[in-house]
């Protein structure tokens, strides 16, 4: 019996790559040194791995960006914007996911998009009819051979072919993607076998498209592709994750792969299902360990349903976690803040990996005292979970009635008396709601962490920073106003810090893209709102000016989504909970006069489960959830949301019947395709199409936000539209975005002569 990793983490457990690659973003170190920090850190990750007995390394996991845009890069395909007269290297992939051009000026960064139904955010790979594959970039086999050198055995991980084609995106003509899977699968064909000259024996191909529901081309596309791939003199272990694949079942039986990768975590039903179709030698990696949460295993139950697979298969049995651990934190040894009761609840990735090891001891030796031990550490943390249960919320939950998820009145009759109060201009212009989080303002926050401030002292300066941040946007002429968040950490962090229920970790961060990180609450409780949690902030802005100042709130899906939420009662249930909490907020900032309140759902769409025949139930609930938060707010209240990176043609209906009163979106990057579903179905309420592309350093000139919101006003009625960035302003500095709002306001004014 092995024990078997999909992926690691790559950011540290300190987050030291996230601050390398920023500093020599900044020039503050050099390429070779951002190359020597990179390198400590695998070493000691897959050190960590193989003291826990895992043995095959994976290699291919670390990516200083992104492992999608690296393997794009590793296929050669690079968008001409950003290709340079030398060969690819790291600086390439940089221009790529931040957008520069080879000679340095600005050049849009390719689209960035969540990669499945994860928080982790990709670099979409651009695809021409013409498009060729071949070996462009070496870090891979560098890897493999740098693993070797330790006296590792390797485990190659990369996204699978059909996979790779089906997240990337067609430029310059439209054509069927499907068209370029035999060149691509030669290109695939090329790395096997270097692989082979590297002495490599087990390759892991990720093909997570397995778990949607694919069409009959997608599905051939598979069989074709690992068909020919067999030939390759290489093991395949093929690994899909996030989901069931049981409905493929017949398609993936029939692949010549050495080993196949179940997620029994999300669907532990599908292990009866492909059990009998294995292979004589077919390896099964039984993913039973959550790749996706921070709670420890319920190990004596897991190996108590293994217990006869184990039996059968023997060594062909590989014990895993779901999925890589890049949506784990990396190590929970660090934490020495946490209460004793809720840490020993947890497990980060490197503990995964023990979890792992004691899995294997009770299956391996189940009468064993160590194994006596695990099944009583089990039991204690059940014990006190149960007996932690919030009666006062289960109660409130319990006696909510179909009235409570309902605004007053429709959305014209809301309108109507929101244009009254307001008398906002044509195509209003506002900001989603933070501003840069500087350096001073991060350094008062530590300051004030570590007690060399009293709390009264660090509010008198953010009232500064507040004030500073409302006169600033005076001046640019922006009509609708935000505080700036400068108080905040992050949009989810700083509600679960206020939220009873919910507990935060020091150094529990996971990768979101690039060097941008996010340390998710963990919801290991009832939750409930004991008190205010941003009503003082707000009111004091809104003392500033007589323009409106928006309240700032995360909505409950989002607040669900980017938690470690608690795995004993429904995702559902959590949702609920968290949207009386912001309800009760909502409403006591309308009774402190903040008349426009912007409820953030950034991640409704990463919820989705992945096949279309599951989204019905969750829609339900997620609308739901925002309805409920919202419905407190009377008819002049204007009810905001935003929302980012989500496709919404499949979901306009559930997005229309949330009824905000104004949606905020991003698409500048998309050159405002997403608006399409918006056209196409009609949508009544208004909304904000993003023109300022936040994730990207560069500027956005007057004729190019003048271009974008042209765009829009031929897809919706200008009356409907506003005019604002993609996303917060909280990674950019002042000298980035103040250009982009002068640019922004002196658009939207030409825009009103020409479209009023």
């Amino acid at each position: 019996m092995q024990l078997n990793n999909l992926g690691f983490p790559r950011i540290g457990r300190q987050r030291e790559l996230k601050f390398a690659l920023e500093k020599y973003w900044r020039g503050e170190i050099t390429q070779a040194q951002l190359i020597d920090i990179s390198r400590e850190l695998r070493q000691t990750h897959w050190r960590w791995q193989a003291n826990a007995g895992v043995a095959l390394l994976p290699v291919g996991d670390f990516a200083f960006y992104d492992q999608v845009l690296t393997l794009s890069a590793t296929l050669d395909v690079i968008p001409k914007r950003h290709r340079g007269e030398t060969p690819t290297d790291l600086d390439t992939l940089f221009r790529i996911g931040r957008g520069r051009a080879p000679s340095g000026q600005d050049a849009p960064a390719a689209e960035m998009t969540k990669f499945f139904n994860t928080n982790y955010h990709y670099i979409v790979p651009e695809l021409t009819e013409d498009q060729r594959f071949d070996i462009g970039y070496q870090q891979l086999f560098d890897e493999v051979s740098e693993a070797q050198s330790l006296g590792y055995q390797p485990k190659p991980v990369l996204l699978g072919p059909v996979s790779f084609l089906y997240l990337s995106k067609t430029v310059e003509s439209e054509f069927d993607k499907l068209s370029l899977l035999p060149r691509l699968i030669k290109a695939y064909q090329k790395l096997l076998q270097r692989f082979v000259s590297q002495g490599v024996e087990w390759v892991q191909l990720d093909e997570p498209v397995l778990a949607l529901e694919l069409e009959e081309d997608w599905q051939a596309a598979i069989s074709q592709a690992y068909r020919e791939l067999e030939h390759s003199n290489i093991r395949i272990l093929l690994a899909s994750y996030y989901g069931s694949i049981a409905h493929h079942h017949h398609l993936v039986a029939n692949l010549p792969v050495a080993g196949l990768h179940l997620d029994l975590v999300t669907a532990p039903e599908q292990l009866q299902t492909f059990l009998p179709s294995l292979g004589e030698e077919q390896v099964l990696s039984a993913g039973v360990i959550n790749g996706r949460n921070v709670w420890a295993a319920e190990l004596d139950e897991l190996a108590e349903a293994l217990s006869s697979v184990a039996g059968d298969l023997k060594q062909r049995l590989w014990l895993s976690p779901s999925c890589s651990l890049l949506h784990s934190p990396v190590d929970l040894e660090i934490e020495t803040n946490l209460a004793p009761e809720i840490k020993q609840q947890l497990s980060f990735a490197k503990q995964k990996l023990v979890e792992l090891t004691k899995l294997k001891l009770l299956l391996t030796e189940p009468n064993s005292a160590e194994a006596n031990a695990i099944v009583l550490e089990c039991q204690a943390r059940r014990d006190a979970r149960a007996n932690a249960a919030n009666q006062q919320v289960i109660a409130r939950v319990d006696a909510l009635t179909e009235q409570d998820y309902q605004r007053d009145d429709t959305f014209a009759v809301r309108q109507a008396a929101q244009r009254n109060k307001y008398r906002l201009p044509l195509l209003p212009t506002t900001t989603i709601g933070s501003f840069p989080q500087t350096p001073a303002i991060r350094g008062l926050r530590s300051r004030w962490r570590r007690g060399e401030m009293s709390l009264e002292q660090y509010e008198q300066q953010l009232r500064l920073v507040t004030q500073d941040t409302i006169e600033r946007q005076l001046k640019l002429g922006i009509d609708v106003l935000v505080h700036g968040e400068a108080e905040r950490n992050d949009m989810v962090e700083y509600f679960g810090e206020q939220l009873e229920g919910v507990g935060f970790t020091q150094f529990g961060w996971v990768q979101s893209y690039g060097s941008r990180c996010v340390k998710p609450p963990l919801i290991y409780g009832d939750v409930s709102r004991p008190t205010a949690m941003t009503v003082k902030w707000a009111k004091f802005a809104q003392s500033l000016t007589e323009k409106p100042v928006k309240g700032m709130l995360t909505g409950p899906v989002t607040i669900l989504h980017w938690s470690f939420a608690r795995e004993d009662i429904s995702r559902e249930q959590i949702a609920t909970q968290i949207a009386l909490a912001i309800r009760d907020e909502v409403v006591e900032l309308q009774d402190a006069g903040i008349g426009i309140i912007q409820i953030d759902e950034p991640a409704f769409r990463e919820g989705l489960p992945l096949k279309k025949s599951d989204w019905q139930h969750y829609l339900s609930w997620a609308v739901n959830g925002f309805k409920l938060s919202a419905a407190g707010a009377t008819n002049e209240t204007q009810i905001h949301t935003h929302m980012c990176y989500s496709e919404f043609n499949e979901t306009i209906s559930a997005i229309a019947a949330m009824d905000a009163d104004v949606i905020t979106i991003e698409t500048s990057r998309s050159r405002m395709e997403l608006l399409n579903a918006f056209e196409d179905f009609n949508y009544p309420n208004e909304i904000g199409p993003g023109v300022y592309d936040i994730h990207s350093p560069n500027t956005p000139t007057v004729e190019e936000i003048l271009d974008l919101m042209q765009k829009a006003a031929t897809k919706l009625p200008v009356k409907q539209l506003w005019v604002n960035p993609d996303c917060g302003l909280k990674t950019r500095t002042w000298d980035e975005v103040e250009p982009a709002l002068v640019n922004l306001v002196e658009a939207t004014k030409q825009l009103r002569r020409t479209l009023g």
